[in-house]
């Protein structure tokens, strides 16, 4: 229990733990599917070659293009490819790290049908069974009136009458699932050693300071597109309530007895407003927050909050009357 905390700690940490927890999980949803998917191969020599390439093709399409759709990196690559320059100017070099992650990821669950229908070697079996030399194996049902081209053809079809008490279907079977299972695991230890030696060329080819710091802006457009709409909705519940409450307060039409407000009970109020005000940024009607998302889209804040670390700061000092400092928060 405690290690399935950590995992779905690791996967909740960040966008790019939770774009990988995505991708495995489509990873899984496509073995599921595959098991679960009736195949049944039509037996028939122009049709065989046809529905196993689609069988082969397609759903790693769905699944690719599923997995751009799920991965945030695809909204924040495309966000900041299609933006106006404004006072900040676009780094390619972030978007082609955005675009790699993102197709790496995407491209996950369709490499795992595809290798799971190699190593079942059904498909591979409907395919290129009518390839497969006859004469290599004995047996052959030749007493059925069919040629050899579509009996070879309804090799996948083992319920078929002709293939009855015969083993030169399963023979034939064997022989094409060891070529697509060979074929599947070439492809998978193609990939790991692709992998292994892209992890251990790259350093020599790439500059370490340039990718930290295209992994950090990477981040940071990530965070900022996060955060600006977390305020957004801070914001648009705070204004919604205004306007709820002022709604309600321009109905009322009782009488108002005038009587002066306690100290204390001014002072919160006061307080209470300021804080009420500082949440809506001073953004108080909606030609301002038009005005605002627009200059937002189309002119970025620069990377510059040099103003905002070295702002002044208010100290407070206390002295005796004889000048000596009691308490001081500088």
């Amino acid at each position: 229990m405690d290690r399935l905390k950590l995992v779905l700690q690791y996967f909740q940490s960040n966008s790019e733990s939770i774009s990988n927890g995505i991708c495995i999980i489509l990873a899984l949803v496509s073995v599921k599917l595959y098991t679960s998917f009736d195949f049944n191969c039509p037996c028939l020599p122009q049709y065989n070659k046809l529905y196993s390439l689609g069988v082969m093709i397609v759903p790693p399409i769905i699944l690719f293009f599923l997995g751009v759709l799920v991965n945030r990196h695809t909204g924040v690559m495309m966000e900041e490819w299609m933006r106006p320059i404004g006072n900040r100017s676009k780094n390619p070099a972030v978007v082609k790290y955005l675009f790699s992650a993102m197709t790496q990821r995407a491209l996950l669950a369709p490499m795992v049908w595809i290798l799971v229908t190699l190593l079942d070697g059904k498909i591979f079996i409907c395919a290129f069974s009518v390839s497969v030399d006859p004469a290599l194996f004995s047996g052959l049902p030749n007493n059925t009136g069919l040629d050899v081209i579509k009996i070879m053809a309804k090799v996948p079809c083992k319920e078929d009458i002709i293939f009855r008490n015969s083993s030169f279907r399963k023979a034939v079977s064997r022989y094409v699932r060891c070529y697509s299972q060979a074929v599947g695991w070439s492809i998978l230890l193609f990939l790991i050693v692709l992998g292994a030696m892209g992890r251990l060329i790259k350093p020599y080819f790439d500059d370490h300071a340039t990718s930290l710091q295209t992994r950090y802006w990477s981040n940071y457009l990530d965070v900022e597109q996060k955060l600006f709409e977390e305020t957004c909705v801070l914001h648009a519940r705070d204004f919604a309530r205004k306007c709820v409450v002022q709604f309600f307060e321009d109905m009322r039409e009782d009488a108002v007895l005038c009587l002066p407000q306690p100290l204390f009970l001014r002072n919160s109020r006061e307080e209470w407003e300021d804080k009420e005000e500082e949440r809506l940024h001073g953004v108080s009607k909606r030609e301002q927050v038009d005005q605002l998302l627009n200059k937002w889209y189309h002119s970025k804040p620069e990377l510059d909050v040099t103003r905002m670390a070295h702002r002044p700061r208010t100290c407070v000092t206390w002295e005796d009357r004889e000048g000596r400092t009691l308490y001081s928060d500088v």
